[in-house]
């Protein structure tokens, strides 16, 4: 199934779904492994070292340091991977709002990492945009 290019489309269709839980950046050293016990949500290898994210009680639970306590927000439209200028449109609002935001794009759907204490102003934001008439 191919996904929705069009901007406006996209847009109103985004659905913004909040997903349970506190999701945490970590990292470890390029040459480790990632502990048995530890389910990430996404995983990105870097040369300085490995990036996970994953719900904070697994960090603590594991002993590892952590950055950017962070709620995620689920847009559930299929957006294509080449679909032009949906995150940025997002995140030029948020951004506006005073919000950060570190996007992911995944085969189906783009994933919004926001701060855990803002997820209620970004999910208002996204709300607020699906409903609005676009060009």
């Amino acid at each position: 199934m191919t996904g929705e290019h069009d901007l406006d489309a996209l847009l109103r269709a985004m659905k913004p779904e909040l997903l349970d839980g506190t999701f945490v950046f970590c990292t470890l050293a390029p040459s480790a492994t990632i502990p048995a016990t530890i389910s990430p949500v996404l995983t990105f290898r870097e040369r300085e070292g490995t990036t996970l994210v994953i719900l904070r009680e697994q960090a603590e639970a594991a002993g590892l340091s952590y950055a950017f306590p962070a709620r995620l927000i689920t847009l559930t439209v299929h957006s294509a991977l080449d679909a032009v200028g949906f995150l940025a449109a997002i995140t030029a609002r948020l951004a506006e709002a005073g919000i950060s935001v570190n996007a992911v794009s995944a085969f189906h759907h783009d994933h919004l990492f926001v701060p855990a204490d803002r997820a209620d102003a970004a999910m208002a934001v996204l709300q607020e945009m699906s409903k609005a008439k676009h060009a």
